[in-house]
C-alpha cells in the first residue's frame, strides 16, 4: 500500500465541473484516487470521464458531504491550501515543504488536502479546521486554477512518495561502448573528410582534430551513434569521389 492511498482530495463548495474533471485527471496522473465534494455544482459524472479520459476508477469513487466537518470527520490531519496569509499565526508551508509533513501523517491514518472555491477560496472557518496551511510560491499575480492547483500538490506528493513513478523503457535497441578500434576508425575518417575539403588549409590538422577528440570523448556516444559520426565522414568521402568521377549522387 502506497501512502498515496491515504490521501483524500477535499473540494469545498466547487463551482466549475470542467475543474473537477481536471482535478481528477491530475490526480490519475500523480496516484491518488480519492475525491471528497463538499456541496458540488450538479455534474454529470460521464462528462467528467469525457473531458478526464480513463478516470473512470477515480470518478466512480468520489464521495459527496452537505458538510466540511463531515467530509474531514475521519482524517488524522487536515493540509488546507490559501493564496493568501491570514491574520493569526499558522503553521506554514510551500508543497515541497508540506510533502514529507503529510507522507508523515499519512503513515497514521487518511490526509485530505482541502481547496476552496475557484473564486474566493477558503474562507476562515475552513482554515480554522486545518492544521497546515499550504501557499503556493507565484509572481505577484497569485490566482491560480484550481486544477492547477492540485497537480502542484500532488506532484509534490508523488515525487516525495517515489513508489508510484512509473519506469519508462530503455531504448529499444540497446548499444554498448564503442571500441577503441572504433573510436580510432572513426577520428581517421574524420581527419581523410576533413583533409578532402581542404578544412585544414588555414587551420592546424593536429590541433583541429585533438579538438575533435575532446568533444566526441565529452559526448560519450555509444557504438551506434559513433558509427554514425564515422558514416557522415565516410559519406563526405564518397560524395566528393562521386563528383570528380561526374556520378550522380
Amino acid at each position: 500500500m502506497s501512502a498515496l492511498d491515504r490521501l483524500l482530495v477535499v473540494f469545498n463548495k466547487p463551482q466549475d465541473p470542467v475543474n473537477i474533471a481536471a482535478a481528477v485527471r491530475a490526480m490519475k496522473n500523480m496516484g491518488v484516487s480519492r475525491l471528497r465534494l463538499v456541496e458540488p455544482v450538479p455534474y454529470d459524472p460521464w462528462r467528467i470521464e469525457g473531458v478526464a479520459h480513463g478516470t473512470r476508477d477515480v470518478v466512480s469513487r468520489i464521495e459527496h458531504f452537505d458538510t466540511l466537518p463531515a467530509a474531514l470527520a475521519d482524517c488524522v490531519k487536515v493540509v488546507a491550501f490559501a493564496g493568501k496569509r491570514r491574520a493569526s499565526r499558522w503553521p506554514l508551508a510551500t508543497p515541497r515543504e508540506m510533502a514529507p509533513i503529510v507522507l508523515d501523517a499519512a503513515a497514521t491514518g487518511d490526509v485530505a488536502l482541502l481547496f476552496g472555491q475557484e473564486d474566493h477560496g477558503l474562507p476562515n472557518d475552513a482554515l480554522d479546521l486545518s492544521q497546515l496551511i499550504v501557499t503556493i510560491p507565484t509572481t505577484e499575480h497569485a490566482s491560480l486554477n484550481l486544477a492547477q492547483a492540485v497537480m502542484l500538490a500532488l506532484y509534490e506528493l508523488h515525487v516525495a512518495a517515489g513508489d508510484a513513478t512509473r519506469q519508462l523503457d530503455g531504448p529499444k535497441r540497446a548499444a554498448g561502448p564503442a571500441t577503441h578500434e572504433a573510436w580510432e576508425q572513426t577520428f581517421a575518417d574524420i581527419d581523410r573528410a576533413l583533409t578532402e575539403i581542404r578544412f585544414f588549409r588555414t587551420r592546424s590538422s593536429e590541433n583541429v582534430m585533438r579538438s575533435v577528440r575532446s568533444l566526441l570523448a565529452r559526448a560519450t556516444p555509444d557504438s551506434r551513434e559513433l558509427m554514425l559520426v564515422r558514416a557522415m565522414a565516410i559519406e563526405v568521402l564518397r560524395s566528393l569521389d562521386r563528383a570528380r568521377r561526374g556520378l550522380p549522387d
